[in-house]
């Protein structure tokens, strides 16, 4: 009992100090004029939003206008989405009350919500405890109770999304156990070359510029850690897989997008979270996927300005051989 008036009581702590710095700083709304639809409404097979590291806070305030207007550009959507998949960090501190602010600003739209956890969600907290939370708050928007794991799989209008997620807590990097790849490798399998996409936080050892966008000189730095072998090497086996991934915060350019191998990898710039090392390094970042016959487009988009940004547009063909 004491808990659950505490953790209100911190609610309404943290909602009056957003409501206050609305009143020094106005709200500013992302443009209606270019609302998210597909180019091509009549051949799009899937359809879905990909953003990564919100990292709303409890005491990093200058965030919250950049979450709240990209929330307002999702829910102005003019063609239904799919799904609304995050790469992680939907929180700074995996606290309760972060998790509820995003409930009640990202929820409410008529879609399924995908979500990974990243290191700041599970990093200052019993393994469990941050496993519960998340699971919870993943239930809450999908009005379902079946999201028991970091690691589950979903289908969406025959597309399958794989999400990956820790086994044990680590501060940095995540941490995948052989039972988890080798439950990966078994659903990639069945598959057969279908476009599919797998979705962790952190990116695989040595690409999108990594240790350097990293900023530090270590192997596994800013990766997804001592498993990223591994996982490549099971990724590698298969065709059409997507790779998508967030926490480096590099901007729209050329850490956004790589080929390795067979492995097509995205890693999504930060939403709340200042940008660097891109040639468009603004808050609000994320894009817009269209899946076609013969091509997967993430399109680029400032969701925060409700703003296409054509120049970033990634076309990732399929490899319809396979």
């Amino acid at each position: 009992m004491l808990s659950t008036l505490f953790s209100k009581l911190a609610y309404q702590i943290f909602t009056m100090l957003i409501a206050l710095m609305y009143s020094i700083t106005p709200y500013t709304a992302p443009k209606t004029d270019a609302p998210i639809a597909p180019k091509d409404p009549d051949n799009v097979k899937m359809y879905f939003a990909a953003i990564a590291d919100p990292q709303v806070s409890n005491y990093l305030l200058q965030r919250v206008p950049t979450f709240d207007a990209a929330c307002e550009d999702l829910h102005n959507a003019a063609y239904p989405m799919d799904a609304i998949v995050t790469a992680g960090d939907i929180t700074e501190n995996g606290l309760s009350i972060e998790y509820q602010y995003v409930y009640e600003k990202l929820g409410g739209i008529e879609t399924k919500y995908i979500n990974a956890e990243g290191n700041h969600d599970i990093r200052l907290r019993n393994y469990e405890q941050g496993l519960s939370r998340f699971s919870t708050f993943t239930n809450q928007l999908n009005n379902k109770k079946n999201y028991d794991s970091y690691h589950y799989t979903i289908d969406v209008k025959g597309y399958k999304f794989i999400i990956l997620g820790a086994d044990r807590a680590e501060f940095e990097e995540s941490y995948l156990t052989d039972a988890q790849l080798e439950w990966l490798d078994a659903l990639l399998t069945t598959q057969a070359g279908h476009p599919t996409f797998v979705v962790i936080h952190q990116p695989l050892k040595g690409t999108h510029g990594l240790p350097g966008t990293w900023g530090s000189p270590l192997p596994y730095a800013g990766s997804v850690g001592a498993q990223s072998d591994k996982l490549n090497a099971v990724l590698q086996k298969y065709t059409n897989v997507m790779l998508i991934t967030g926490h480096l915060h590099t901007g729209f350019g050329q850490y956004t997008y790589e080929k390795n191998g067979n492995l097509h990898m995205i890693n999504l710039p930060s939403l709340c979270v200042q940008n660097k090392q891109g040639e468009n390094n603004d808050g609000g970042l994320g894009c817009m996927v269209e899946c076609y016959e013969n091509e997967i487009v993430f399109r680029a988009r400032n969701f925060a300005k409700g703003e296409w940004l054509p120049d970033f547009d990634i076309h990732v063909p399929v490899d319809t051989a396979a």
